[in-house]
């Protein structure tokens, strides 16, 4: 199967940090706020606002930004 496409074979918890490289292929949020994302780590971060408890956000998060995110129980799926 192409990688690009195939299921999260790897998953781990995020602590929010300006700086820290995550580098996951899509993030479920546990508990709803908002989640401040850079896809790459020399953009400046996106804000998903309002994102509901148990949502797979499908999108490539460099860093998951503290600055700007309220969400928790964060998970990383890779």
């Amino acid at each position: 199967m192409d990688p690009s496409i195939a299921p999260a074979s790897r998953a781990a918890a995020v602590t929010p940090n300006d700086t820290a490289i995550v580098g996951a292929r899509a993030l479920y949020i546990g508990t709803a706020g908002d989640v401040a994302i850079a896809p790459r780590r020399d953009m400046d971060p996106v804000i998903f606002k309002s994102v509901p408890a148990g949502t797979i956000l499908p999108v490539h998060a460099a860093i998951v930004a503290l600055t700007g995110t309220t969400a928790s129980n964060i998970i990383a799926l890779f």
